[in-house]
């Protein structure tokens, strides 16, 4: 038992509870934020060394052994995504403050965007369903404070939508949980595993797991997405690059943990039903990201390409396309969370999200318009960028599974991707100089650290990938060898 396991979960929750006393010191709660996040990566890359030389370390909540109490496990894949999710937070907490106004800040921002952590942290770690259900709600209500937070009209209508959304799929899950729990007696996922290891997976667990799979769906934005475009773009640009990159990718990690966990043994139904709903993700997203000349609407449906692309490694079952699956998922919480954070800046200085009424920013912000440059094309892919290594390899798997169509799809989809991005750099950032730095908004300063930081990143893991690979083995022999 390892209780070094938990904390990637207590840190920020007992500093969210901590910063609830300070709610006039904005910069007390924005030092103790980030000294949060810091530790928070810090433990979890202990616990990402611990696991590559003693494997996979567990600790039993309250003392309680499994399957009776609540077991958090910390294996590589979880570990990855934490870690991963740890510098996102940092760079999108960098960016709120100097971007948000300290009359929102005072009304809890940063206890709440801790606590959002925290449900995100806790889905990744959980050994537990119920307690999945916990951290997905502790998620949630983070989110739904955040996405209205400030209180416009488009956040307050875009939060009645993302609630009901959420609030059909919660009690979707309830269902199945309470299915899954009469049929194998345990809410333990390694257990329950094993209990469906032993008898087999019949028609009535095959439906049990399309239940689930929907309820996930709804939360990644796999097929069921009608409600992402708007909501992401109704909070502040830090809240919308946090939502971006982190929310949809907890509901892509609970359709892999539960489809190579649990739900493995059908894989003719079930992940050739995750490949069709992988396929119409990406086409319909595709659709929406090269129809529109609002900068929101195509980062936003860019954001549902990815779940769609990242879907393909799960469907196609095999080491390579899983190994292509966890690459991507590093690369698009990072290029996400930079998309947002690059289009969000564009916005603030022109006024606009108008796409048509942008021209020539480069020649003002020259740094600004070359990131972005990299950004468009690691998100479509481009070598040697971050993008490429889980394209390939996603790619490979899909053809090595017998899944040609849904490979082909995926490759039509990047060119779709590559298409909306560079239609931002050469309509907003090349061109003719229509808004001089008099008529700006707003300002880049102190905003473009995080910027830069995450830039670079997308830059080294597209270099270093080999330096992730070790990583990535141990987490990709851990799904396809869950007992």
């Amino acid at each position: 038992m390892n209780n070094i396991v938990i904390l990637p979960i207590i840190i920020p929750m007992i500093t969210g509870l901590f910063l609830i006393l300070f709610r006039r010191n904005i910069k007390l709660q924005f030092l103790l934020s980030l000294i949060s996040l810091s530790l928070t990566g810090i433990s979890a890359a202990y616990l990402a060394y611990q696991v590559k030389e003693s494997g996979i370390q567990t600790v039993q909540v309250g003392g309680w052994s499994a399957p009776f109490g609540i077991s958090m496990v910390a294996d590589m894949f979880s570990m990855i995504l934490v870690i991963t999710t740890s510098v996102v937070a940092i760079a999108g907490i960098l960016y709120a403050s100097k971007s948000i106004e300290e009359s929102r800040k005072r009304y809890f921002f940063y206890p709440f965007y801790l606590f959002l952590i925290v449900g995100v942290n806790g889905s990744f770690i959980t050994g537990d369903i119920f307690n999945l259900f916990v951290c997905f709600e502790v998620m949630l209500i983070a989110s739904y404070i955040l996405i209205s937070h400030g209180g416009t009209k488009i956040q307050l209508r875009e939060t009645v939508k993302y609630v009901l959304v959420n609030i059909v799929s919660s009690a979707l899950f309830l269902v199945g949980i309470a299915y899954l729990y009469a049929i194998t007696g345990t809410l333990n996922m390694a257990h329950i595993s094993m209990r469906i290891a032993e008898v087999g997976q019949d028609g009535l667990l095959t439906t049990v797991s399309i239940v689930f799979l929907v309820v996930f769906s709804m939360k990644a934005a796999l097929f069921l997405f009608f409600w992402l475009p708007g909501s992401y773009s109704a909070p502040p640009t830090a809240v919308a690059a946090i939502f971006a990159a982190l929310l949809t990718k907890v509901g892509i990690y609970a359709i892999f943990r539960m489809f190579t966990l649990v739900f493995y043994h059908e894989p003719h139904i079930t992940h050739l039903i995750i490949g069709i709903l992988g396929a119409i993700t990406m086409i319909f997203g595709a659709i929406g990201a090269i129809a529109y000349w609002d900068l929101k609407k195509i980062i936003g449906y860019n954001v549902i390409i990815g779940v769609g692309f990242i879907i393909v490694g799960l469907a196609s079952f095999t080491a390579v396309g899983l190994t292509g699956s966890i690459y991507y998922l590093v690369h698009d919480i990072i290029i996400k969370a930079l998309l947002f954070l690059i289009i969000g800046t564009v916005i603030t200085l022109t006024g606009t999200s108008n796409l048509k009424d942008i021209s020539g920013l480069i020649r003002l912000h020259p740094s600004l318009g070359w990131m972005y440059f990299i950004t468009a094309l690691s998100l479509a892919g481009i070598p040697p960028l971050s993008g490429f290594l889980g394209k390939i390899f996603i790619t490979e798997g899909s053809f090595e599974a017998n899944l040609t169509w849904l490979g082909a799809i995926g490759l039509i989809s990047s060119l779709m991707v590559l298409y909306s991005v560079i239609k931002i750099f050469l309509y907003g950032f090349l061109g003719e100089t229509t808004i001089s730095e008099e008529m700006e908004k707003g300002s880049t300063k102190g905003i473009m650290l995080p910027i830069a930081v995450l830039t670079f990143l997308t830059i080294s893991l597209g270099l270093g990938g080999e330096l992730l690979a070790p990583y990535v083995n141990i987490a990709v022999d851990s799904l396809l060898n869950p007992i």
